[in-house]
């Protein structure tokens, strides 16, 4: 009986690893785990952060199904929210929605991204197929590039009704926050040209989009409701950027985050992917994309 198990165990782990896997879930240390079990510890959060490659197939189709299990939980409790929506169009989305208009005037209105009908329509129609709110979190473009132009001063020329739609002036900025300073690393990549004045507002104009993006969660959540938000890795990896700015006015809030890395072998977390999340999404390097 033992050698059966034994035989039976070295079978399972090597069709396990023979299988050519299109993507496998980790936790924080670098343990596999299952998708049910993630589920489980998402469900008590009061916020869930789905950080995304933005091309990456796996990683929309992953939102969409952790949204609706999430939704068999907590029903009308979830709030869903995203990046890829600027809060100047919250009127437009509540429109659609509600049923006030339909689904072209809708996409006609709304600044989209170019990937918005292969990637996020599907948790737009979700939400409205059941009646969820769903928030457009980020700082209008226009006024994300006056921070990265003039600095979180130009934020200052703009009237009482266009001050709305960001963050509650002034905004804290901690430029020794590691998901700020490795922006000026990057910046700095090829821009000689560039000036020192405008480089150094080039994480300001980041930190801008999460400051707004934290303001319009919390604005939209209670107790008892869970909140799930779609945005790149940059803007919740290593639980800075928008959790900072929630930590920062409600430090007792729980928040849980799911990252997406691509990796040559995806069998084993490599050491860099380790703690950048509660969970880790991993997929193959090779995967298709979606643009």
């Amino acid at each position: 009986m033992k050698s059966l198990l034994l035989i039976f165990f070295a079978v399972m782990t090597f069709s396990f690893v023979s299988d050519k896997q299109a993507y496998l879930l980790y936790d924080k240390s670098g343990n596999i785990v299952q998708y049910s079990a993630m589920v489980e510890q998402l469900k008590n959060a009061d916020i869930v952060f789905f950080g995304e490659q933005h091309n990456d197939p796996i990683a929309h189709w992953l939102q969409l199904e952790v949204t609706k299990s999430l939704f068999e939980l907590k029903k009308e409790n979830l709030v869903l929210g995203a990046e890829m929506f600027e809060s100047d169009n919250q009127l437009i989305m509540d429109e659609f929605l509600s049923g006030i208009i339909n689904e072209k005037k809708f996409e006609d209105e709304v600044r989209l991204w170019p990937n918005y009908k292969t990637d996020y329509r599907p948790l737009v129609r979700f939400a409205k197929e059941n009646k969820l709110k769903f928030i457009a979190a980020n700082i209008p473009r226009r006024y994300a590039s006056l921070v990265a132009d003039k600095g979180f001063e130009g934020l200052n020329s703009l009237s009482n009704e266009a001050q709305k739609y960001v963050s509650p002036l002034p905004i804290d900025y901690d430029q020794n926050l590691a998901c700020y300073k490795s922006m000026l690393n990057m910046g700095g990549m090829g821009k000689g040209s560039q000036s020192k004045m405008s480089m150094d507002n080039l994480p300001k104009a980041q930190a801008a989009k999460d400051a707004t993006m934290a303001h319009f969660i919390l604005k939209n959540w209670s107790k008892g409701k869970l909140f799930i938000h779609y945005n790149g890795t940059y803007h919740s990896d290593n639980f800075e950027s928008i959790l900072w700015y929630i930590k920062k006015q409600n430090p007792n809030i729980k928040m849980m985050t799911i990252s997406s890395v691509t990796q040559a072998d995806i069998l084993k977390l490599n050491d860099e992917n380790k703690n950048i999340g509660d969970f880790i999404l991993c997929v193959p390097e090779n995967m298709t994309k979606t643009h």
